[in-house]
């Protein structure tokens, strides 16, 4: 199929969907669901609902499923009008690797390249190996929408940045990976970035990022505990969020070497394990939710409410669609330019993304500019890319001849 037109199309569409993501999960949190009349913002209510978020990306994920069906149904019927029959999976065709200068785009439902290392297919009851990182991920994206309702839309992306400083530890503790030297100096660049982020958050007083705080006092064991909580300043809840989002990485770092562990003894398409992590995360996700109401029933455990919110306010209901769209967009599109361009430049993309919303976020009045987060984006991007080899460190005696990657061309990506 075509080439050319097709690729900057899965770019643009990667880039929309992810960014649309963020965006649309920081507008949820922003809507006001009780006193939204009082004069003072400290006694309004908005919508915290993280662990309901979480559930509704697995349901983005899930929609993965979807995909999978319009795609078998779309080969089936372009087989049955050419007269022939579809070839297995196995054999099918993948991206083109004959020297041209713009290879095919790939289906996604496919292998990227033949199994030659004897991998089984991941079927049957070991698809359970799957609820394992998914569980990394309900710990981990619960853990940001935590801190996504205490800072800034672009502070929480650039924070995520944080991600590249745990794979990396990961892959060389229980992968057995080898860092150059310059891979260190890039993640310790990367650690000084996020920090200056986050002093740029709780240095510069920005009441837009947080609309309240008001329900997290509620799960105060004590009237001097609430008291304590209510006058913590916007500065120290934008610290506690930057900490709660950086944490999550550890969780999103372990998700990722849980899948590349898995995948290096067995084989499945990556939108397919992006689909069955949906349903186990979901239904995980599900029963956390019912057990905890049950027994806290408290805050961000109050299932009924969340769901009273979601479905009797229309901007919550219809932002939660779009979010579940933009959700399954965002792993299908991003497994797409993975798969006929490559990682690094998914990576590259996803940079852009983080920019994107800091732009936009600027323009919706969102937050205020801050000088200082200027610098420690710089700082993210350039520890990123020295990372990921697209610029070259300082020393070019640092440079290894023959770099060992530290994950698979075939990353899975959420939020």
């Amino acid at each position: 199929m075509a080439v050319k037109a097709v690729v900057p199309f899965l770019v643009a569409m990667m880039l929309l969907t992810g960014v649309c993501n963020t965006l649309l999960t920081k507008y949820q949190d922003m809507q006001c669901v009780e006193n939204c009349d009082a004069p003072s913002k400290e006694d309004r209510k908005h919508f915290e609902q993280p662990v309901l978020q979480t559930l509704q990306m697995f349901i983005g994920e899930s929609g993965c499923w979807l995909v999978i069906g319009l795609f078998s149904a779309w080969q089936r019927f372009k087989s049955r009008r050419a007269g022939y029959e579809a070839i297995p999976e196995g054999g099918a065709a993948t991206p083109a690797s004959d020297g041209s200068e713009t290879p095919d785009v790939a289906n996604p439902l496919l292998p990227a390249h033949p199994d030659e290392e004897g991998r089984v297919p991941l079927t049957g009851t070991n698809v359970l190996l799957l609820a394992l990182p998914a569980c990394c991920d309900i710990a981990g994206t619960t853990l940001m929408n935590i801190g996504l309702l205490l800072t800034a839309a672009s502070i929480y992306q650039m924070t995520r940045g944080a991600l590249v400083l745990f794979v990396g530890l990961f892959s060389v503790w229980f992968l057995k990976r080898h860092l150059g030297l310059y891979k260190w100096f890039s993640l310790f660049v990367v650690v000084f970035g996020v920090a200056i982020v986050g002093l740029a958050g709780a240095i510069t007083k920005d009441d837009k990022a947080t609309p309240s705080h008001a329900a997290l006092a509620e799960t105060a064991m004590s009237t001097r505990e609430e008291i304590a909580i209510t006058k913590l300043s916007p500065a120290v809840w934008t610290i506690i969020g930057v900490l709660l989002i950086a944490g999550a990485q550890i969780f999103t770092a372990t998700q990722f070497v849980l899948e590349e562990r898995i995948m290096e003894k067995y084989s499945m398409e990556p939108i397919k394990v992006v689909g069955w992590e949906g349903v186990f995360g979901f239904l995980v996700t599900l029963l956390i939710m019912i057990i905890m109401h049950f027994a806290n029933g408290k805050k961000y455990f109050n299932a009924r409410e969340g769901l009273y919110q979601m479905t009797h306010f229309p901007a919550i209901a219809i932002s939660s669609v779009l979010i579940m769209i933009s959700i399954g967009g965002f792993n299908f599109f991003g497994l797409s330019v993975t798969r006929t361009v490559s990682a690094t430049s998914r990576s590259t993309i996803d940079t852009c993304r983080t920019l994107f919303i800091w732009v936009v976020s600027l323009g919706l009045g969102w937050e205020t500019f801050k000088w200082l987060q200027v610098l420690g984006f710089a700082l993210l991007v350039y520890g990123t890319f020295v990372f990921n080899d697209l610029v070259r460190p300082p020393l070019k005696s640092c440079v290894e001849r023959k770099p060992e990657p530290l994950l698979p061309e075939e990353p899975i990506e959420h939020m």
